[in-house]
């Protein structure tokens, strides 16, 4: 059974209160998730989504085609980026923990990413980037130790990098 996932991230401020937006179909079954972190960066969030919705999935080899409206996380990886950053050990990359986390899932189905572009009426699209805004905006949002760590490893880091 093929399986298509739909993904998002939001981020309010950049870096900012962030969330992300996932909707899984399969035949007719529909899933959603979200969830968001204090403080964090819209590219984290977009890479978070994908990695949520594959973590999600429960058969391995699972055919899965992602649609996200994120040119950093479909070019990163249709373009083969990520592969050349992981044999470098992601020296000087920006989310290298979750590059990291992606890849593991990533090898355990056969993933195919698709560009789309944001605001633009597609529903499954419009859906993830509601949750994903809507858990931006919740209350006590738990820490993206990812991101924040680089804070306490080095308090100069510059949070506008990203």
């Amino acid at each position: 059974m093929e399986i298509t996932i739909y993904t998002d991230g939001a981020s309010r401020g950049n870096p900012g209160p962030g969330g992300y937006g996932v909707v899984l179909l399969a035949g007719k079954y529909r899933k959603e998730l979200s969830g968001g972190f204090r403080l964090t960066t819209n590219n984290r969030m977009e890479l978070l989504g994908v990695i949520i919705g594959l973590e999600a999935l429960k058969k391995n080899e699972s055919r899965v085609t992602v649609y996200s409206d994120s040119s950093y996380v479909v070019n990163a990886v249709e373009k083969g980026w990520v592969f050349s950053w992981e044999k470098k050990n992601f020296n000087k990359k920006q989310n290298s923990d979750l590059w990291k986390r992606f890849l593991k899932v990533f090898r355990k189905h056969k993933v195919r990413l698709v560009w789309v572009k944001g605001h633009s009426n597609i529903p499954e699209n419009e859906r993830c980037d509601a949750l994903a805004v809507e858990a931006s905006e919740k209350s006590d949002l738990p820490p993206d130790e990812g991101y924040e760590s680089r804070f306490r490893e080095n308090p100069l880091f510059d949070t506008k990098t990203e």
